[in-house]
């Protein structure tokens, strides 16, 4: 669970980073990035599902995902943004942990909020034994 204080909980900040951030999309997901003047800089999330995502047991099982996906990301980002992620596919299309992350590592390196050498620094140092 991504943890309180890094949540975009105001309904106009939310409104905001979709309206004027930068959109990318793959797949199922979309993101909208825009950097915020937060000091400490830090990067807050929100995550949607609409209805065409499924029922609302479907929609709270691909928002768990993004979220999960989200919280292992997040010591790699680059702080100072406010990052949206919107679900528009279903189950089929974001079945599990592995497949979201993948989708999500893609759209942060390409909205330039996850450095690419981070993730094999992290890859790396998880490979080693004794870790």
């Amino acid at each position: 669970m991504v943890s309180r204080d890094l949540r975009l909980r105001r309904e106009f900040d939310v409104r905001q980073t979709r309206a004027r951030g930068k959109a990318q999309a793959d797949g199922p997901l979309v993101i909208r990035v825009l950097r915020n003047e937060l000091d400490p800089a830090q990067n807050r999330y929100a995550f949607i599902a609409g209805k065409r995502s499924g029922n609302a047991v479907a929609r709270n099982r691909l928002k768990r995902l993004c979220r999960e996906a989200i919280r292992h990301l997040h010591p790699y980002l680059i702080p100072g943004s406010d990052i949206v992620v919107i679900v528009r596919g279903d189950t089929n299309e974001l079945p599990d942990y592995a497949t979201a992350r993948a989708t999500l590592e893609r759209l942060l390196i390409r909205a330039n909020v996850l450095p690419p050498d981070a993730l094999a620094a992290a890859q790396s140092s998880a490979d080693q034994p004794g870790r």
